[in-house]
This record gives structure tokens, C-alpha cells and sequence, in this order.
């Protein structure tokens, strides 16, 4: 085995907090690399100065040097070792410096998952391993060169291999990106109660989608990219704003409002995996027919992931009352969709991405051919509620299953009217409901 693969690994490990450093030791006791402790950025450097070192994984917050001015230091004299970000705090400006000026490897949250943690350091040695393997063929290639013609074919087959190995490391890479967007993420659900989260839904919403339409890895990669960071760019907004339907926000929060595309796309665009998940996110508040933003592109001029995030955004904001004061349900987020098809939504893609809705929500009728939308003065004796009816402030009129009279529909069209409202009342088809007497 080559003298310099079999050398033993070195795992630094910096944090001012020594129970810290205890417990990671702990963890990582009899794992196949040797595990170096600092309690600050200065003394991670004398000892680098000192030894070899592989990894660093370092704490975001120390007093003196933090992580970032750290981690930015290591990738400058020893631009060849991993870096890894540990931190416990939401801290864009931080986690973007690390990114930006340490080039970091991947982002780690306190509390960490033991098995994560492990696997992190794993994956990241081994891609290290990798690159030095790389580096030492292409050493070898250049020496073989001045015996080429006796050498061609064992020469081309250790190519194919370096290049192989390469692929697989970029391709490592690029899954990297995936896991660590739906880690930023949580940074935009830190701001918001549970109740208006919405970017887990929108990540497993446009995979089920993705996974229906049998798209490529490629396009799926950077729409779940997308979706983990469509609001990255409202992280400024105050709390007010961002609880608050748009439709409802005054001129100069509107205007605020408009902007967000474009800086979620901002704080992307250095990260080159992600260049194209970030052209998505710009444009995912553009309308078909001309009259969204920010570039008021039209029709086919708006990037086709960026119609498919629209849909997905819009579709769970609307039962989060962030689009609408009221939190409409599935079925009447999907009949919102299918009334703006051709004005908001690419008309060619709504009914896919309502079947693909039907699929990822099991409260979801409306794709259901048994399953018609009638309004109240529709409605007769007999008929069978196919799921619950609320009125416009949410409270629950009728629960799904409730069989019709004439009495109970005269009552519902005259507290329509009451409220000045439009009720869309699903029901069974005649031949699915049972009659009652």
C-alpha cells in the first residue's frame, strides 16, 4: 500500500468550551484517525504549524478568532485540509463567511446526531483521501509520459480511474449541497411559528412531483434545492411581516416583499452548485401572463422550474395564510390554482402537479373523479359531504360524511350571504353516497 494512504488520518477538533472537546472525544474513541483538541483558533494554528492535520471541524462562536476567521485562515495556509463548521446559533452572516472566505465542507447544528457526526467525518476524510489520490496519479501520469508509447494502454486504464474517482467525488459533493440547503433552511423556520413553516413541505412536495414526472437528477437536485431556500432572501423581514398574508401588506412592506427573489438569489450566486437553483428561486414569483416580479418575464420566458416552484410555494402558503388572510385547505388551494391557471400558473402543468398533490396529501379530493365542487345553490337533499365545510373565518360549518336537507341548505346559502362569502362545498357523486332517510 502507498506509504502516505496508509498514514493514520488527523481529526482537529476546536471549541473554547473543554466539556465540548470531552464529549466529542468521547464519540470518536476508537474511530480509525487520530483526534487532535484545541480551545481556540490561536492554538489550532501553533499545533497545524506542528503536524499534519486532515479536518478541522471548528466552533462558530469563540472569543478571540470564531470559526469562520478560523476556518478562512486554514483554508489559506493548508487550502488541502477539510473544513468543517460546528455552530448552535442561526448565524447567516457567519455560516455565509464560512462558506464564502472558509470555503467550508459542510455545516454541523449543536445538538449534533451522534451517527450524523460520525458519518459527516467519514465522508469528508474519505473525500479528502480521494483528492490526494488524485493528485498522486497525476504525478505519476507526468513521469509515465516520457515512456508513453510503451505505456499507452496501463496509462489510459489509470486515467479512467483517477477520472472515475473524481466523478464520484464531485458527485459526493454535489449530494453535500442537497443536505446541507435543507440545513439553511431551518434558518428562514427559526423565524416562524410551526404553524407558518413551510419549506419541509415544499422539499418532499416538488420530490414527489419530481419522482411522478421521472425527472432527472440534475433538475430534481436543483428544484429541492430551490424549495429548501425560496425565503432565504425574508431573513431581514421583521416578525410582523413575516407572519402576514402579501395580500394584505401595506405599499411599503409590498414593496419590501418584491425583493425577496432577488435576494434569496443574491446570497446564492457565489456558491457555483447552486447558481442554478438560485436563477429558479429569482424567478418563482413570476407570473404567466406578465405580471409578476421580479423581472415581469411572461409565458415561456419563465424558467420551467420556476413555474413548478410557483405552484408548489403557492399551493402550501395558501394553507399557511401567508398568500390569503384565510388558511384555505388543500382542496381549496388546488381549486385557487386551477381558477388562476393561464394568469399565475403555466396552464400545461396544473393538472400533473394537482395529482401530485393527491399523492403527497392524503386529505386531498379533488383528484378524486368520484369527488365534485358545487357551490350552495347546487347542492340538494341527499348529497353527501366529501369532506369538512368552514366557513371564511374558520369555523367548521359541517363535518364531512353529513348527509343534506333542504332545511340545512337554505341555512347554508343564507349564512353565505350572511358573511358575504363563496363556499365551495365538495361532494360525493350520487352513486358513491348511500340515502338516508
Amino acid at each position: 500500500m502507498d506509504e502516505q494512504l496508509a498514514t493514520k488520518s488527523a481529526v482537529l477538533l476546536v471549541d473554547d468550551e473543554e466539556s465540548i472537546l470531552n464529549s466529542l472525544r468521547r464519540l470518536l474513541r476508537g474511530q480509525p484517525y487520530d483526534v487532535v483538541l484545541a480551545t481556540s483558533g490561536a492554538q489550532a494554528l501553533e499545533i497545524m504549524a506542528t503536524r499534519p492535520i486532515d479536518l478541522v471541524m471548528s466552533d462558530a462562536r469563540m472569543p478571540g478568532m470564531d470559526g469562520a476567521t478560523l476556518l478562512a485562515e486554514v483554508h489559506r495556509l493548508y487550502p488541502a485540509t477539510g473544513r468543517i463548521l460546528l455552530t448552535g446559533y442561526a448565524d447567516l452572516t457567519t455560516i455565509i463567511k464560512a462558506i464564502n472566505d472558509g470555503q467550508i465542507h459542510r455545516y454541523i447544528s449543536k445538538p449534533w446526531n451522534d451517527e450524523e457526526l460520525q458519518l459527516v467525518l467519514q465522508q469528508t476524510l474519505e473525500h479528502q483521501r480521494l483528492e490526494r489520490l488524485a493528485r498522486d496519479q497525476t504525478e505519476q501520469l507526468k513521469l509515465l509520459n516520457a515512456t508513453l508509447e510503451k505505456r499507452v494502454a496501463a496509462r489510459t486504464a489509470e486515467l479512467q480511474q483517477t477520472a472515475d474517482m473524481l466523478d464520484l467525488a464531485y458527485d459526493e459533493l454535489k449530494r453535500s449541497y442537497v443536505t446541507g440547503t435543507e440545513v439553511f433552511s431551518l434558518l428562514a423556520n427559526l423565524r416562524l411559528p410551526k404553524d407558518k413553516q413551510t419549506n419541509r413541505a415544499l422539499i418532499e412536495l416538488i420530490r414527489v412531483y419530481c419522482a411522478a414526472q421521472s425527472m432527472d437528477e440534475s433538475s430534481t437536485r436543483d428544484l429541492t434545492m430551490a424549495a429548501a431556500l425560496y425565503n432565504i432572501g425574508k431573513l431581514s423581514w421583521t416578525d410582523s411581516m413575516m407572519v402576514a398574508p402579501s395580500d394584505k401588506l401595506h405599499s411599503t412592506d409590498r414593496g419590501l416583499y418584491r425583493e425577496y427573489p432577488g435576494q434569496s438569489e443574491s446570497l446564492l450566486m457565489t456558491l457555483e452548485p447552486m447558481k442554478d437553483a438560485a436563477r429558479i428561486i429569482r424567478h418563482h414569483q413570476e407570473r404567466w401572463d406578465g405580471t409578476g416580479f421580479p423581472d415581469h418575464l411572461k409565458g415561456d420566458t419563465i424558467p420551467p422550474g420556476s413555474r413548478l416552484l410557483k405552484l408548489a410555494v403557492d399551493f402550501i402558503e395558501l394553507q399557511k395564510g401567508l398568500i390569503l388572510e384565510r388558511h384555505l385547505n388543500s382542496d381549496e388551494a388546488l381549486l385557487y390554482i386551477r381558477k388562476y391557471a393561464g394568469r399565475l400558473y403555466d396552464p400545461a402543468l396544473v393538472e400533473d402537479f394537482v395529482q401530485a398533490c393527491a399523492t403527497f396529501l392524503s386529505d386531498v379530493t379533488l383528484g378524486d373523479p368520484t369527488v365534485k365542487v358545487l357551490t350552495t345553490r347546487e347542492l340538494e337533499a341527499g348529497m353527501v359531504l366529501a369532506r369538512n365545510l368552514n366557513a371564511d373565518n374558520g369555523m367548521l360549518l359541517l363535518n364531512a360524511g353529513k348527509v343534506l336537507n333542504l332545511p340545512l341548505v337554505d341555512k347554508l346559502i343564507a349564512f353565505e350571504a350572511m358573511e358575504g362569502a363563496k363556499y365551495s362545498v365538495f361532494i360525493k357523486q350520487p352513486e358513491e353516497t348511500s340515502i338516508l332517510s
